[in-house]
């Protein structure tokens, strides 16, 4: 019996990243566009096109609004958009409490090497006294910290807290103008906006003589694609919400 193929809707379809999205789902196996929704666009042609799946590469401002159409109309949804806060997070699993066989994939990075470099981070860090987080991406990302950033920061602090490391060494006692950065759950992050850039990140680890810096680069936005491709594939395996494709990536192995 043949497979049967995946329907997809691609909201944000016009954006850098949807137009990447639409263009791997195409060409991926078992799977297809069926809608291409943007600005302005009616979020029931995905609805009206068969979409079993939706992808969205939009923005903040009008993600949950998107997720809160498709979870209500029983389709997946994949979700590459940043700025899920802990009240988004909690926003969007109680609209799937009403819609218990939904699957929702909220992932801060869909490259495969940014998901390991996420969870070798948070392997080391409590073998460490001292753990500080870069991420370096292009000037016209709106948030700040990235949402991978956030992710390896919350990885961090809660290896270090099941571990019963100490407080971070930090002598800083005047630092009016933020120069040391912000934090995350305690863990010093730091953003670069630079043109040239695409996404990037290191983590940079310390003990008495020795450091250890954990770097990823994505170069292109097609180091996304496989990750965009598996969370599509496996979405509906996973009813309600699930943060993190390295949930997928332990099953992909």
């Amino acid at each position: 019996m043949d497979t049967p193929v995946i329907n997809v809707a691609v909201f944000g379809a016009a954006g850098r990243m949807g137009r990447q999205v639409c263009d791997a789902v195409q060409r991926a196996d078992g799977m297809r566009v069926v809608a291409r929704i943007d600005v302005d666009d009616d979020p029931k042609a995905a609805l009206a096109a068969g979409a079993s799946v939706a992808v969205d590469f939009t923005n903040p401002d009008v993600v949950l609004a998107n997720l809160e159409f498709c979870v209500g109309n029983g389709i997946h949804a994949v979700v590459g958009t940043s700025g899920f806060t802990p009240d988004r997070v909690a926003r969007v699993q109680g609209w799937l409490a009403e819609h218990p066989s939904t699957g929702v994939l909220v992932a801060p990075n869909f490259s495969l090497g940014a998901v390991l470099m996420m969870k070798f981070a948070a392997q080391a860090a409590p073998l460490f006294e001292s753990v500080e987080i870069i991420e370096l991406h292009h000037p016209d990302k709106a948030d700040a910290p990235s949402g991978t950033a956030q992710r390896t920061a919350e990885l961090v602090a809660e290896a270090r807290a099941r571990a019963g490391s100490a407080a971070f060494p930090d002598a800083t006692a005047h630092d009016a103008d933020h120069h040391r950065g912000g934090t995350v759950q305690g863990v010093p992050v730091h953003s670069v906006r630079l043109c040239g850039l695409v996404a990037h990140q290191e983590v940079l680890l310390g003990a008495p003589g020795e450091t250890l810096t954990i770097r990823h680069d994505s170069l292109d936005r097609v180091s996304f694609m496989p990750g965009v491709v598996l969370g599509v594939r496996r979405v509906a395996q996973h009813p309600g919400l699930t943060v993190g494709l390295e949930h997928y990536l332990d099953e992909h192995e």
